[in-house]
């Protein structure tokens, strides 16, 4: 059939139509995303950027390395998976602050770039992350945590643009307790009309949010990393996420993997998982000298079972109690034999992997995490370890008995 000049012109128009339509929708997907904008007419490689788009791709991913000194020593291959290496806050909390903050965007609870606040009770490591992904997102962050904690961590959040409030240590019945402040102050938001933006309170220790980062990323990432084999894995809990977590999905793809709680001096999980009571020697009326937890390590031990502990309490196998003393001289261990510079957590965690390691016998491989540096425990845990020198002097038997 012949086309006439009615049916060239009807085509044209169509055409400068939907060529106008296009453009229209270009430009308003690259002010949601202008670097999408920018890759559009790039190179493959080039494209592939965009999925690496700000400081939120660098979290998750981090290596499983093999502590070579504590493998040589126990004669099983003691693995340690570098959380400190997450590239926002540099710690596992990474993975936690940036599911909570995920999960509120999905539920309309917080606006990207708006006056929305992210209020948290912490001891620094998860008001780092939330602070960090808050500058992010365009958030403003509200910090509460016990003052008894290294500065270094209060100083950074602070430098990160947080609001800090360091609060008097205080039972978690108190409502000064800083997860309590940091709770009311939400509430407190959410009710003055005057205030700009919402409040959102993160709730680390309670909300699904925590358990599930883990379960989604970092016990995927170890099964993967440890070609499919862990015979143990050993963690502390601060507020039970990583250790339920990862104990979930190691347990669901080998069965008979070993779960130990790593706990220091002053935590009831211990008693908790070992007599199926909430109890630690140091609550003797007239011994407690805190409030929380009475231990110099910092992040890991409760006195409490929180939900994100419970939700994975049945399949806690074992449970390692680490002395003040125990984490110092593992601290000091990892830096003179391996090079490894890192926090009290961490120490307490590879000193209940070295003795699960000689409880299971040669041949085993055992998998812990390290949490964070040490550079954020210079002022308090390290003043104590002290400074290292030039020898790598200390022998295995010290490093277990003293």
């Amino acid at each position: 059939m012949p086309y006439d000049t009615r049916h060239v012109a009807a085509a044209f128009i169509g055409g400068m139509a939907v060529t106008y339509a296009i453009t229209e929708l270009t430009k308003h997907l690259s002010i949601l995303n202008p670097l999408s904008n920018q890759l559009i007419n790039r190179p493959k490689e080039d494209k592939d950027l965009i999925d690496r788009v700000g400081i939120e791709s660098t979290i998750g991913n981090t290596p499983l390395i093999v502590i070579k000194s504590l493998s040589e020593a126990t004669n099983c291959t003691i693995l340690a998976k570098c959380e400190f290496l997450n590239g926002a806050g540099n710690s596992p909390k990474d993975r936690v602050a940036q599911s909570i903050i995920s999960k509120a965007e999905a539920a309309d609870l917080l606006t990207p770039y708006s006056d929305d606040t992210i209020y948290e009770g912490t001891v620094g490591s998860t008001g780092i992350s939330l602070a960090t992904l808050c500058r992010a997102r365009g958030y403003k962050a509200h910090i509460c945590m016990p003052s008894d904690q290294a500065m270094e961590k209060s100083d950074l959040l602070l430098k990160l643009g947080a609001v800090v409030e360091r609060v008097t240590p205080a039972p978690i019945v108190d409502q000064q307790h800083f997860v309590n402040r940091a709770r009311n102050l939400a509430a407190a938001h959410m009710m003055d009309l005057e205030k700009p933006g919402r409040g959102v309170f993160a709730d680390q220790f309670e909300t699904e949010a925590n358990w599930r980062a883990h379960f989604e990323g970092t016990g995927p990432e170890i099964y993967e990393q440890a070609h499919e084999r862990v015979d143990a894995f050993v963690a502390g809990a601060g507020t039970g996420g990583t250790l339920s977590g990862v104990s979930m999905y190691l347990r669901q793809k080998l069965p008979d993997v070993q779960i130990v709680l790593a706990d220091p001096q002053g935590s009831g999980l211990y008693n908790k998982v070992k007599h199926g009571v909430m109890f630690h020697g140091l609550e003797r009326e007239g011994t407690r000298r805190r409030q929380q937890v009475d231990t110099v390590v910092e992040g890991i031990g409760l006195t409490r079972a929180t939900r994100n502990f419970m939700v994975g309490e049945g399949l806690i196998d074992d449970a390692v109690k680490v002395s003040d003393n125990e984490a110092r001289r593992m601290a000091r261990w990892l830096c003179e034999k391996d090079g490894i510079f890192v926090g009290s957590s961490s120490s307490v965690n590879c000193m209940a992997a070295v003795r699960t390691a000689l409880r299971l016998g040669p041949g085993h491989r055992v998998v812990t995490v390290l949490c964070d540096s040490g550079m954020r425990h210079l002022s308090k845990f390290w003043k104590q370890v002290g400074d290292i020198g030039g020898e790598s002097n200390m022998m295995f038997e010290q490093l277990l008995n003293g």
